[in-house]
């Protein structure tokens, strides 16, 4: 990946790492662990983001 990016680019990476983390353990004890993962978790070597 080029070291030179667009600003906007640059918002839309850090949006989908954001994304990416696990669910807090602290959403799992309030939920009576009814929620354990997160539905948006992606592997970053094995699918491709499309941010443009």
């Amino acid at each position: 990946m080029s070291a030179r990016k667009s600003s906007a680019r640059k918002i839309r990476l850090i949006k989908k790492a954001k994304q990416t983390s696990p669910v807090p353990a602290w959403v799992i004890l309030r939920t009576r662990r009814s929620v354990r993962t997160n539905p948006k978790r992606r592997a970053w070597r094995q699918t491709d983001v499309e941010v443009g």
